[in-house]
């Protein structure tokens, strides 16, 4: 029944009661009698009640729904309104949960490709570092060789001091290449990449452990991306934000129910941790929207002492969702 009938419908029965009741046992006198004053007042409030009730249950649905539209949110996507209550208010539920689909199926169609040009364009940065500035710069440290060769003894310290800031300019532009574009990752493999990039954030104070299974289940090539894409963002929050002096990057494979295996990445720090209330930066809703186009779950939680933990949990059951392959994978143009 629709909510319009349903009211009508309450309020007229109320109205023909009280109709009935005035004609019949129910009379009014002139000046009015306190008993017939108390019957009236009683028969108002119960009106009130009756009718106070059924809009409560009538529009429970619709305070339902605001609340979810309220909380809505596209990076953590599943949650949807039930379906309930009247005509209308169902049909409403239900084009919020369409459109709700329809826009996280949109928001992963667009996400994937603006990833896939990001990744285009760090190559591209990357390979003009490399190419450009780093060949300039070793042109330069060789300039830089033969006149320290020839150069009178008063100028040659200078000149090697010139030579010692060239070539820590040159393996700056040499780290950012790889940060930008991890050639590892492709020619080796996530294994070596992974205790590569361990390795690269084991300097100035903190130190971190990695440990990856060798029996890991077959992964995409997208896939081997996000794993590495998060555990960097990870690792960049914990040298920047944590204040950390330990830190742990752990790659494993879970199994689950009905055989369904996964691989579960977890990077985990010593630092001051995430607060009650954690505010997610660009870093953080980058990893979500990295880990959302492969089907994975992000979870940003305190440590089980102290610190941050960073846990990504991947299902190779189910494979890359349908939304991505339409989308054209971030990976794809490699």
């Amino acid at each position: 029944m629709s909510l319009f009938r349903r009211i009508f419908l309450l309020n007229a029965a109320g109205l023909t009661v009280a109709t009935a009741l005035l004609l019949g046992p129910v009379t009014v006198s002139t000046p009015i009698l306190p008993g017939e004053v108390l019957v009236v007042v009683a028969g108002l409030a119960v009106l009130l009640v009756v009718n106070a009730l059924v809009l409560r249950i009538g529009l429970a649905p619709l305070q339902r729904l605001g609340r979810a539209m309220a909380t809505a949110d596209l990076l953590h996507p599943g949650a949807r309104a039930p379906v309930t209550g009247p005509a209308e208010v169902a049909g409403l539920i239900t084009t919020y949960n369409t459109m709700l689909d329809r826009l996280e199926t949109e928001r992963a169609t667009s996400s994937a490709r603006a990833l896939s040009a990001q990744e285009g364009e760090r190559r591209r940065v990357s390979q003009e570092l490399h190419d450009e500035v780093g060949q300039t710069l070793t042109a330069v440290l060789l300039q830089l060789k033969r006149v320290a060769d020839q150069a009178p003894g008063e100028l040659r310290e200078e000149v090697r001091q010139a030579q010692e800031a060239t070539r820590g300019s040159l393996d700056e532009i040499r780290r950012i290449a790889r940060r930008l574009r991890p050639g590892v990752l492709e020619e080796l493999g996530l294994h070596s990449a992974l205790r590569s990039l361990a390795a690269e954030f084991t300097t100035h104070g903190l130190s971190v452990r990695h440990h990856v299974d060798g029996d890991l289940p077959p992964l995409s090539e997208e896939t081997e991306l996000v794993v590495y894409r998060v555990a960097q963002e990870g690792l960049t929050n914990t040298a920047r934000h944590a204040g950390a002096d330990r830190a742990e990057l752990r790659l494993r494979r879970v199994g689950g129910v009905d055989g369904d295996d996964g691989v579960e990445l977890l990077v985990r720090d010593n630092g001051r941790g995430p607060g009650r209330q954690l505010r997610e930066g660009a870093g953080i809703s980058g990893m979500r929207e990295r880990a959302l186009l492969i089907g994975a779950a992000l979870s940003v939680e305190a440590g089980p002492e102290a610190g941050t933990d960073v846990l990504l949990r991947i299902s190779t059951k189910t494979g890359t969702p349908p939304r991505l392959r339409a989308a054209t994978a971030f990976g794809g143009d490699r």
